[in-house]
């Protein structure tokens, strides 16, 4: 059968924990609410006998994927915003003690690049940015063949760039990439949009009065653009022009192969394209341009993430 490995996908909302093989095959699966009572002593606890419970042979390493900040060469998990109470939690000390076996932190930007390069529409390429397009806006840079973090891990974090003096807020700054170029930001800009509208006496689909404002949110958005709402539209082309400027900033800096992008640009990439490819073509040196693709792994990506974690990174 060969080696095996465990990834653990730690996020806000759920942790997922698989069972995989090195070629990337999801063996077994299970999943669960990451704010279970006890916090993290209570989650990493109910991790540990999910894998006793396996009873996985020839465990050979287990990989850990989650938000950042995190400590990735001594495998701490520094207070991510998206998990209150996880504080300077020491979780590669904790499974190599309890398994034995070589356990591997990274963020889940370098975790899906790994992903997405090994197995999915990067493989093949030396240089390639894969970009989570989720709830906020990171990159995992693979850079000549090899995962890039800078001197001190903290590498990709291109949501933090500037795109405009105002704007919606992204990475606590107003106007970031991640502002505008996020489930969080889209949703913050399709809520101004509204309001200009009723303000105006006009109704989109995806918000028909003020007090519905607070609920706006891009998937709703998204689905009234579908349905051929005009400001719902606008607001996906407002953001693929910025998308297109902070690809143009990518691809001139960093000439890559290929860029991959993840979360939304998997599910609404159609409505972003257009508005999206005009901005590249204006902003980026022509020899710079690169594709621009929807991650492949699709809804298995976080896991063959965590698992590639495991895995430990090519050389």
């Amino acid at each position: 059968m060969g080696k095996s490995y465990i990834g653990i996908d730690i996020g806000g909302t759920k942790c997922a924990i698989v069972q995989g093989n090195r070629q990337g095959q999801i063996l077994k699966k299970a999943q669960f609410a990451t704010a279970a009572g006890g916090g993290p002593a209570a989650i990493l606890e109910k991790l540990s006998a999910q894998i006793e419970a396996w009873q996985v042979e020839d465990l050979a390493g287990i990989g850990v994927s989650c938000g950042g900040p995190l400590d990735s060469e001594h495998g701490v998990i520094l207070s991510p915003p998206n998990l209150p109470g996880w504080d300077h939690i020491e979780i590669k000390a904790y499974m190599e003690n309890r398994f034995g076996v070589r356990t591997n932190l990274q963020n889940d930007a370098d975790a899906c690049a790994l992903a997405e390069w090994r197995f999915g529409a990067g493989r093949g390429c030396r240089n390639m940015v894969f970009l989570t397009f989720g709830t906020g806006m990171g990159a995992g840079l693979i850079l000549n063949g090899q995962l890039y973090k800078g001197r001190n891990g903290y590498a990709g974090e291109i949501g933090h760039m500037r795109m405009s003096e105002y704007g919606p807020v992204g990475y606590a700054k107003p106007g970031s990439f991640e502002g505008f170029c996020s489930g969080s930001g889209i949703g913050q800009l399709a809520g101004s949009y509204a309001l200009a509208q009723l303000q105006r006496g006009m109704k989109p689909l995806y918000c028909e009065s003020v007090h519905a404002l607070s609920q706006v949110t891009a998937a709703a958005a998204a689905q009234a653009a579908e349905a051929g709402d005009e400001t719902a539209l606008q607001v996906y082309r407002t953001a693929g022009t910025c998308f297109g400027r902070g690809l143009a900033v990518l691809m001139d800096i960093l000439n890559p192969d290929i860029i991959v992008a993840g979360g939304i640009y998997v599910r609404s990439g159609h409505l972003l394209r257009q508005s999206m490819e005009e901005s590249i073509q204006q902003e980026a040196i022509g020899a710079c341009i690169c594709p621009v693709v929807p991650a492949a792994l699709g809804e298995r990506l976080g896991d063959v993430g965590a698992l590639c974690t495991g895995m430990g990174e090519p050389v």
